[in-house]
């Protein structure tokens, strides 16, 4: 019995002991949590990381910690300013006339406009394979031999890695990439609109690469040279473009114009390593603050802290900059301290959105959006729809950050359809009365959980020519009633409709019901209660809306070439700049026009509005664009091309120990900014997630009880046979 009780001791503190150690069921390493780490996921693995070829939200959340073009965004500042990332200063910018000399920028003799980079001196790539060289100056893994490769499965599979400062002549290369055509750079033909020579430096290099790649060589783009583009020195860089396009300084804060170092570029071009994955799309090189240390696109993704990363710091505002930008006490803490804060990054796939949340809430990652089945769990609704954490997420010390987007959701009219398109009066009222029958408010309701802004033009919040209230306010659709916008009655709708020849729904000329066609991707079973919805929206004012859905690319080759009535579409800033906007509504982007290649898919053409977009175009931001803006937003309200939809909000929810969390649509670069209370963390997840022992506790005293019983029974057995054999 003795014996058995020292057992016993020993089993309740083992549990002791385990109820006191790390969390069991965490899934990271306990070094990386305690360590200075940033835990986050991805839903959808990145195809392509060749700043050159990437154009997706996916990539760019990598990209953006690894490269750097020649500016960026200011974090904190709002609304959205440029400022040098890789330069000394900003841009200078000259003018030039026909003979390339220098003229004024409002005169009408202005050509051409230079661009002059000035970079910084302490630029240093991260270290790479790439940069080795030999005592006589060669590349050392520039042609690798069929022995070295059958050892190589990936770069960290190489013995030795350099690393070289970033020049001027690193930025050029990249642009001169970005010219062949086998690169696939989707803004290419952007490009070719407005830097001097592209166009023909295009179609020279591509044939060359056909030709080189056709063979099984490399092609080095030292050998050739971009008429617009020239390296002074090492430090400096001319761009000249045509004409005027202030836009394109926005261009340069974008991963397509950060330095690809031509030891890269050629040692990539390796057949062998190409055959193994081994690429700028799989392992980028850059000079910003972390690397890629890791790529498993279908298990996880690791970024680390670049050692080479030049001098930056965390940015400071005045208190009117603050004040203005709506910028808390608490986001300035860091004000002035060396970036990056975080040391690594790890990204896990997450193709469900229940698991990942129920890891946030365990404190396994440190930020979450909010997914519909989240919604109610996270946020609560008060009067006039304001959102609101709810308690369960405010004991937890979990806040909320939110913003309305730089984008909009609209449904558009096909002005080239004889039906729903036209610039006459009555057909001007159709879309008018569909407009005002839309209920965006109930659709943001019902749909998106409160996360959306009724939209009042193409222009959303944030970008220079929004305005809010009255002034802002779409007069066709909203009147403003005691300060508020108020959505007009169906009855207005049904008014406008009999004045477009309409009346219920009826043709007067024909006697039938009007019957509109609205061509949709929605084709899964969860679309089935918006499609009922966009019908019963059409259905008040009597017109019967039927339902074509059909795949992605179909969809895209009906809207290019014109054979669609109404779809709905949408479009994310890539600037923050109104003509990012208004360019969609440009006469000669229609899509009609341009064998589908126009963004304008709605093929809307008013001469007087595509006037003042020229005009607006290349204005600088100030009150008299602003007057030009208000009426090109005059004239499309009343031709009501779009239904405006919504400006999307969006909400995510972080931990109490991530830091610095700002919301900024336009900065790809912002995990320097942010940090992690490491050791608040670990304490909270020990927390949260200390395993509930005492059934386990119960079921081994029950069973040792029962184990003693049946040992004590036992041996009072034994000992009565024991007797019995002594008599």
């Amino acid at each position: 019995m003795q014996a058995w009780l020292v057992k016993w001791c020993m089993v309740l503190s083992l549990f002791t002991v385990l109820l006191h150690a790390a969390v069991w069921n965490a899934p990271y390493p306990v070094e990386e949590i305690r360590g200075n780490t940033l835990f986050s996921a991805f839903s959808s693995p990145p195809k392509h990381l060749d700043p050159v070829r990437s154009y997706n939200a996916n990539e760019w959340m990598f990209l953006g910690q690894i490269y750097e073009p020649p500016l960026q965004y200011n974090y904190l500042k709002k609304p959205y300013v440029l400022e040098p990332l890789t330069l000394t200063q900003m841009p200078q910018v000259v003018y030039l006339d026909n003979n390339e000399s220098k003229t004024d920028a409002k005169s009408p003799a202005v050509k051409f406009t230079l661009y002059r980079f000035h970079f910084r001196d302490d630029l240093v790539y991260q270290n790479h394979p790439a940069f080795v060289k030999n005592p006589d100056g060669s590349l050392r893994y520039g042609n690798l031999t069929e022995k070295v490769l059958k050892t190589i499965q990936s770069l960290d599979d190489f013995p030795m890695q350099g690393s070289r400062s970033v020049t001027a002549a690193d930025y050029a290369y990249a642009m001169k990439r970005m010219a062949v055509r086998q690169y696939h750079s989707p803004i290419l033909d952007t490009m070719m609109q407005y830097i001097v020579g592209l166009r023909d430096y295009s179609k020279e290099v591509t044939r060359e690469a056909k030709k080189r790649f056709a063979n099984g060589e490399r092609l080095d783009l030292r050998k050739f040279e971009i008429p617009g583009v020239k390296v002074v020195d090492d430090r400096t860089l001319e761009i000249r473009i045509y004409g005027k396009y202030p836009q394109f300084l926005y261009w340069m804060a974008m991963n397509f114009f950060a330095p690809i170092p031509w030891e890269a570029d050629l040692f990539y071009q390796q057949k062998g390593l190409k055959q193994k994955n081994i690429s700028l799309d799989t392992q980028p090189v850059g000079s910003g603050a972390y690397y890629l240390a890791e790529n498993s696109p279908n298990r996880r993704i690791r970024l680390v802290k670049n050692p080479h990363f030049h001098m930056e710091r965390y940015p400071g505002l005045t208190a009117e900059e603050a004040n203005a930008s709506g910028v808390s006490k608490q986001l300035q803490r860091d004000s002035g301290k060396r970036l990056p804060f975080i040391d690594e990054a790890v990204y896990s796939l997450e193709k469900e959105s229940i698991p990942l949340w129920n890891k946030f809430l365990q404190g396994y990652y440190d930020a979450s959006g909010i997914s519909s089945e989240a919604f109610d769990q996270a946020v609560q609704i008060g009067s006039g729809g304001s959102m609101g954490l709810s308690n369960v997420m405010k004991q937890k010390g979990i806040r909320m950050v939110s913003s309305v987007e730089p984008s909009i959701f609209y449904m558009a009219f096909n002005m080239a359809d004889p039906v729903v398109g036209g610039y006459t009066e009555p057909q001007k009222k159709l879309r008018q009365a569909i407009s005002i029958a839309q209920d965006q408010e109930e659709y943001i309701s019902i749909f998106l959980n409160e996360r959306g802004v009724p939209a009042q033009g193409p222009i959303p919040p944030g970008i220079f020519g929004y305005e809010e209230g009255k002034k802002g306010t779409n007069p066709v659709v909203y009147n403003w009633v005691r300060g508020k916008r108020v959505r007009k009655s169906i009855n207005v709708a049904k008014k406008l409709l009999t004045e477009a020849g309409y009346p219920g729904g009826i043709s007067a000329k024909t006697g039938k019901r009007l019957k509109l066609y609205y061509d949709t991707t929605a084709t899964g079973p969860d679309d089935r209660a918006l499609m009922d919805w966009r019908r019963k929206q059409f259905a008040k004012l009597g017109i019967e809306l039927v339902i074509r859905a059909t795949d992605y690319n179909r969809f895209q080759e009906k809207v290019r070439k014109g054979k669609v009535q109404l779809f709905s579409w949408g479009w994310n800033a890539d600037y923050p700049d109104p003509e990012n906007f208004l360019f969609l509504l440009y006469g000669k982007n229609a899509a009609v026009d341009t064998d589908g290649a126009g963004i304008n898919s709605a093929n809307y053409k008013n001469p007087e509005f595509d006037r003042l977009f020229v005009q607006m175009q290349t204005m600088p931001s100030s009150p008299e664009r602003l007057a030009v803006i208000e009426k090109m937003l005059k004239i499309v309200r009343e031709d009501a091309p779009w239904v405006w939809g919504f400006y999307p909000k969006s909400l995510a929810l972080v931990h109490g120990w991530f830091h610095n969390v700002v919301p900024n649509a336009m900065a790809n670069n912002t995990l320097k900014y942010k940090r992690i209370d490491a050791a608040k963390r670990f304490r909270k997840q020990q927390v949260w997630n200390r395993p509930v022992l005492w059934p386990l506790l119960m079921l081994v005293v029950a069973m040792s009880l029962l184990i003693w019983g049946l040992r004590r029974a036992y041996r009072r057995r034994q000992s009565s046979v024991i007797r019995k054999e002594d008599v």
